[in-house]
């Protein structure tokens, strides 16, 4: 949809074909008559270019944020690409080894890491084999397997779309369309509260309590499923902890 309604006066020079364009769809989603039994659906992953307009109630007015996959939704993927070749897979391949390496990874970053490793497996196998006769080409090309060393290889090559930076970018532009006014107060205050405290443990480890304090907000502020009472009582106790003198 950012593609179609872009926040009018963004591009210059345009014709105002731009603004036509949205106008028009505008007009169409409010309509002159009631449309029974029909459902707008759009997607976008730049919902900070879609004009405001489009968002008001009657129009676009449900929204759904789909975040990248977590653990289980990378687990289910690897399922759907590895499961065709499950009877070429030897037994030092743990899907779930490759799901904690994976972190960051979308879809197409995970098909491609498969793909990668088929790619490994088959030079391998072109490698070993290339003097040998046809026949015997042939017949071995029935015991190529994926080993945990192609896939460990297609890693150093396949990098993830995204990293925390990125994932936390998207996350904020869907807050401003899923949550009240109020909600958004209480997550953009604990994620300034979580600026701070890690501005205070710059150069400490993992281990210390505060920056796990902060870490613990921070997977709170981000989380699937928000819990706005708890980020409110996280955020007062990482607050009170800065203020007092270490």
């Amino acid at each position: 949809m950012d593609a179609l309604v872009p926040v009018r006066g963004s591009y210059a020079g345009s014709s105002h074909v731009t603004e036509s364009v949205v106008s028009q769809i505008l007009t169409e989603l409010d309509g002159l008559e009631e449309l029974k039994n029909v459902v707008v659906l759009a997607a976008t992953n730049r919902p900070d270019m879609i004009d405001t307009a489009l968002l008001r109630p009657g129009r676009l007015d449900r929204h759904v944020y789909v975040p990248p996959p977590d653990e289980e939704g990378r687990k289910k993927i690897f399922d759907v690409y590895l499961g065709r070749a499950s009877d070429l897979l030897t037994d030092d391949i743990s899907t779930d080894d490759l799901v904690a390496q994976t972190d960051g990874f979308v879809g197409a970053d995970i098909e491609a890491l498969v793909r990668e490793a088929k790619l490994a497996a088959m030079r391998e196998f072109i490698t070993v084999m290339g003097e040998k006769t046809d026949q015997e080409r042939a017949d071995a090309a029935a015991n190529i397997r994926l080993t945990k060393v192609h896939f460990d290889a297609a890693l150093e090559k396949v990098r993830g779309s995204l990293d925390r930076d990125a994932i936390e970018a998207s996350e904020r532009q869907a807050w401003e369309m899923i949550y009240t006014q109020d909600q958004r107060s209480v997550l953009e205050e604990a994620a300034a509260v979580v600026r701070r405290a890690e501005l205070a443990t710059m150069g400490v480890g993992p281990e210390d309590e505060l920056r796990q304090q902060a870490d613990a907000l921070r997977k709170a502020v981000f989380a699937r499923k928000k819990d706005f009472a708890a980020l409110r009582d996280q955020t007062t106790a990482l607050r009170e902890r800065l203020d007092t003198p270490r």
